[in-house]
């Protein structure tokens, strides 16, 4: 009896072990699969939308924008003479000095056949209208004497160049089409934020319809290309013949002009504001050209010992270094050494802003110009004129630019030498001094008084300009500075 109890007991205990056994297996196979379950969810979501919300597929909506985009190839006749031989061993100087160069071949030898060749070159543009104009950038058809347009579909068209803007690089094409045409959507180039999407479409090395996309990476960017740069800054890539071929935004919106890149770099790459383009685009049509506002005066960026001597605070605003007889500035009230804070209320972060800001501006409008002067805020309304070449040449008038090794000089005025704190009342200072260039590795400085040019004496901007376009000046000079009550020989070399 007992040995059956116990059998039985035995028989029990093993049964209630397996069962506990086998509710532990299933409770940690149900955990496991609970907590396996959820990544391989959280992988599918991935693989349909991407951190951000953006499609990981832009398919669609570049079947929907490649018909607007289209392939540019210009072609023009080079004409050159032919050569008058082996060359001098005494040099090119010796031979032009005592026989006359060309004009010896040409008495007793005649005129030398010409040669002439095609030179050819791609690039990318975009329709904006149903009847054939064309956006694409000015470098692109500018020197053209044929223009073919290649539509998506493969027809074929000759244009023709309606008006450009080498200071932007835009051109405004236009062709005869059979048909309607399939146009692009213009966007807000404003409203791009710094990491959004965007895509390129273009001819990149011939190879048309080529589609990249990648991010905006900065905006404003400033590279040395003409004095309107406000470039937006990519990743997406852009290779020599996407030149003039849009920008879009991930709603399928034109937001820029893809213009440059950066040689031997990677993954930067630049285009035009459309806002800008927007903007040009009436006058490119009916004038062929684009005006733009003139203040009349030349203006720099602030250092931080300019603010202090300025009494500013920061370096935010446009200095101005001269005011041009005459001009709109000038008639207003503005003098030389002012500090230009806001136009019509938009506030100006530099010198570059400021040109970009008064070009935008209608001609014979009248603008409020606020400027800071000797600490204080002042207002002077200004009409604008319209900016011409001549008036170009005319802003230099008492300002050297930065061509000299990167340094801008003018003459010391009064009014400057209050303003800068400067013990002298005349001759040459330094009043910027640009970043990298070989006059700051030197250690020039803003404020720094110019003496001497290579041992001649200094006493005016005349003195200085005649000095540094001496032939022994231009590829090192050197300079005796006054800094403060001290002064000191600077020698530069040219880069």
């Amino acid at each position: 009896m007992n040995i059956e109890r116990g059998s039985k007991q035995k028989f029990l205990l093993y049964w209630l072990v397996f069962l506990i056994c086998f509710f532990v297996i299933s409770l940690v196979g149900v955990v496991r699969y609970s907590f396996a379950a959820k990544p391989s969810k959280l992988y599918r979501l991935a693989s349909t939308r991407d951190a951000s919300g953006a499609p990981v597929s832009f398919a669609d909506l570049v079947d929907k924008l490649k018909p607007a985009v289209v392939n540019i190839s210009t072609s023009k006749v080079i004409r050159s003479g032919g050569s008058r031989g082996p060359r001098s061993p005494f040099g090119d100087d010796f031979f032009d000095r005592f026989f006359g160069g060309e004009e010896f071949f040409r008495r007793f030898f005649g005129d030398s056949p010409q040669r002439q060749f095609k030179q050819r070159s791609l690039g990318s543009g975009f329709i904006i209208s149903k009847d054939g104009y064309i956006f694409t950038n000015n470098h692109v058809v500018e020197k053209a004497d044929k223009i073919r347009v290649r539509l998506s579909s493969g027809k074929e068209y000759d244009a023709r160049i309606v008006g450009k803007d080498a200071k932007t690089d835009i051109a405004l094409i236009k062709i005869k089409p059979v048909n309607h045409l399939p146009v692009v959507e213009f966007g807000d180039s404003e409203k791009l934020r710094v990491g959004d999407w965007v895509i390129a479409i273009g001819n990149p090395f011939g190879l048309e319809q080529t589609v990249t996309a990648g991010i905006v990476s900065a905006k404003g960017r400033v590279i040395g290309a003409g004095p309107y740069d406000n470039f937006i800054q990519t990743d997406a890539s852009i290779n020599p013949g996407n030149s003039g071929g849009p920008l879009f935004s991930i709603d399928g919106r034109v937001v820029g002009i893809n213009t440059a890149i950066v040689a031997q770099g990677q993954g930067i790459g630049f285009a035009i504001p459309i806002n800008m383009a927007k903007e040009m685009l009436p006058e490119l049509k009916t004038k062929g050209k684009v005006t733009r506002g003139w203040l009349g005066i030349s203006v720099q960026d602030i250092t931080e010992e300019m603010a202090h001597s300025l009494k500013i605070k920061g370096t935010e605003g446009a200095l101005v270094a001269d005011v041009i007889e005459g001009d709109p500035a000038d008639r207003a009230g503005i003098r030389t050494g002012d500090v230009i804070t806001e136009i019509n209320g938009k506030k100006v972060k530099d010198a570059h802003e400021l040109l970009r800001l008064v070009a935008a501006i209608h001609i014979g409008k009248k603008v409020d110009v606020k400027i800071i002067r000797g600490g204080r805020v002042n207002i002077f309304p200004v009409v604008v004129t319209e900016r011409k070449e001549s008036k170009e040449l005319a802003a230099g008038k008492g300002v050297v630019p930065g061509g000299y090794f990167g340094m801008t000089v003018q003459n010391i005025t009064p009014q400057l030498a209050e303003r800068m704190r400067l013990a002298e009342k005349t001759g040459v200072v330094v009043t910027g001094v640009r970043e990298g260039s070989p006059a700051q590795e030197a250690g020039v400085k803003a404020r720094d008084i110019i003496l001497q040019v290579n041992k001649a004496k200094i006493a005016s901007l005349k003195d200085f300009k005649r000095e540094m376009s001496k032939k022994e000046a231009k590829r090192a000079v050197l300079l005796l500075v006054k800094r403060g009550k001290s002064a000191k020989y600077i020698a530069i070399q040219g880069s």
